[in-house]
Parts: structure tokens; sequence; C-alpha cells
């Protein structure tokens, strides 16, 4: 029995959860933070994400650049990151926007690392939707005569391997994301 689908599904948990703990700010700017940030623009005919209007740099660990591929949607771009709830200063200079992750307090920090904790669960909860969902395959294909016993001994054993690894995999971007959002 191939397993294959399931190593992609956890591959996929695992990236999913990496992204997820991306967009989570810490002290330092990171260009995740709010290239996806949904900007509407061009008199409200089009929403576009951040990364397709601009190129996002960071200048320092606490400033990102923002410099729009068409300078005429600059205060599209500056009114939605100044709107955004997330906590940024943003000023423009020309046709740059300067956006600057101000320190986190101490309550910020403790804040953030629970919602860590919160999206590496949701990263384990789908990486075990997806072991369950081929275990069933794995009864049915034995129940059915498909395979034989030693298979499905086998198949069992190397889905057990996977999701070890993929766990493991989860809880290292997990560690390492508190301890950046902990850092002061």
């Amino acid at each position: 029995m191939d397993i294959s689908t399931y190593r992609s599904a956890g591959e996929e948990a695992v990236e999913r959860t990496r992204e997820s703990l991306g967009t989570i700010r810490t002290g330092r700017a990171s260009a995740a933070l709010i290239e996806n940030t949904s900007i509407t623009t061009y008199g409200g005919q089009a929403t576009l994400r951040l990364m397709e209007l601009a190129t996002i740099m960071s200048d320092g660990p606490q400033d990102l650049l923002v410099n729009p591929f068409d300078p005429s949607v600059t205060q599209d771009i500056e009114s939605t990151l100044r709107n955004a709830s997330l906590g940024f200063i943003v000023s423009v200079q020309g046709t740059t926007i300067r956006v600057k992750n101000p320190p986190l307090s101490q309550e910020q920090r403790e804040k953030y690392a629970k919602l860590v904790s919160q999206y590496a669960e949701e990263g384990r909860e789908k990486l075990r939707k997806a072991r369950d969902d081929i275990r069933k395959d794995v009864k049915t294909a034995f129940d059915a005569k498909e395979i034989s016993e030693d298979e499905k001994y086998r198949t069992e054993q190397d889905i057990e391997t996977a999701t070890k690894t993929f766990m493991d995999r989860i809880e290292a971007v997990k560690q390492a994301k508190q301890r950046e959002v902990m850092t002061v």
C-alpha cells in the first residue's frame, strides 16, 4: 500500500504551520507580516495582496520599506497598513512607505507565544486527520483482502514513523518561533 499521499499531506501540514507562524509579529520586522495584506486599490476596482503591488524590503531589524510598482497606489497601501490592527507605525517618504515595527511589551509577547501554540496545534490536528484517513484506507484494504496482514502491519509502522517525523518538525518550528517571540 502506498502512503505517498499521506506524506504529501504531512508536508503540507508542516508548511501551512510554518506559513501561519510567519504571520505572527515578533520583535523583528519581517515581510511575511504584511505581504498577504489585502489592499483595495484603483478606485475600489481591484483587491490585491501587498506582495502583488510592491516590493517589501527589510531596513534593519525594526523597519520594512514598501516600494509600490505603481506610485498611484501608494496612498491606498499606506492607509490600509495604517488602519490594519497590526500595531505598526506607517509613514510615507515620497513613493516609499516605511513600516516601523515597535518593540513588543511582555504581555504582547506572551499573547503571541500562546498564538504560536494554537497555530502549531492546528497543524497537528490536520496531520492527525490525514493519519486517520490513511489508517481507514489501510483497514478497508485489509478487510477487502487486498493486502496481507504483514503488509498492513508494515504500512501502519510506516505511517507512525512518518507521523512522528512530521510532529517533530511542527514542534521544532513552534519552539523556534516561540523563542523568536519571547526574545527581547
